[in-house]
């Protein structure tokens, strides 16, 4: 069945989903991480892919920028496709010293002003969870694969370029132990606990507040395999 943002056919997705923004890393893994993999969906640029990795069937489709792009793609591939398990991998800021440009970041929860879930379904919290038995298996994943995660909670906001609020900044940072920011994780969240799916989040540091250092266009779409890698190996 087709939706308005998606010509797939269902049972063209796994039941694993790994959501990068870019539509353009969405491909690079198809061809550089999946066997035998098959472009499923190209409505508006939003590239989706099913191949298999070490044998187990995996899927991989960019959502766009910000928490409407993912919450509609996410939504339908939950809702009407009977994906049950969606990995977002993306690329965050960080906003401590101990992040450095490349680490792999596992979110442990959201935070945002957003209004999403209230709309969604009348949640009133601005702090969303991943699921645990998502978050364990990547976790067993990064450790089996040698690969550091550093763990927290994500600042998603809909602001991508704003004037400096040094008080805000200290808030989000101090008061709710925000260890980076990103744009998509809490629609993501919302959706998957209201559709009883579940999620994750895991992020590479594309760039910093604190060091001023930032990837490239082009290494952002290719130099985050270790977060493929982990994302890779934990799904089902």
């Amino acid at each position: 069945m087709a939706t308005p943002h998606n010509t797939a056919n269902k049972g063209d997705f796994a039941k694993t989903v790994l959501m990068p923004g870019d539509p353009l890393r969405a491909k690079f893994i198809a061809e550089n991480f999946l066997e035998g993999a098959v472009c499923v969906n190209e409505v508006r640029g939003m590239l989706g892919y099913t191949g298999t990795y070490h044998g187990k069937r995996v899927s991989v489709m960019a959502h766009g920028m910000g928490i409407p792009s993912v919450g509609i793609y996410t939504y339908e591939l939950y809702n009407f496709y009977d994906v049950e398990n969606i990995i977002r991998i993306g690329s965050t800021g960080g906003y401590t010293r101990d992040l450095k440009l490349f680490d792999t970041v596992l979110v442990t929860g959201a935070v945002s002003k957003s209004t999403y879930a209230l709309y969604l379904n009348g949640e009133i919290k601005d702090l969303l969870f991943p699921s645990d038995e998502l978050n364990d298996r990547l976790r067993r994943s990064a450790a089996a694969l040698n690969i550091p995660l550093k763990e927290g909670y994500a600042h998603c906001s809909d602001i991508f370029y704003s004037s400096p609020n040094p008080e805000y900044d200290r808030h989000i940072i101090e008061d709710r132990k925000c260890i980076c920011a990103e744009m998509e994780s809490f629609g993501l969240f919302a959706n998957a606990n209201m559709l009883k799916k579940k999620a994750a989040c895991l992020l590479s540091v594309s760039d910093s507040f604190v060091y001023k250092e930032e990837a490239s266009p082009e290494e952002r779409q290719t130099k985050f395999t270790n977060m493929i890698k982990v994302a890779l190996e934990a799904a089902e």
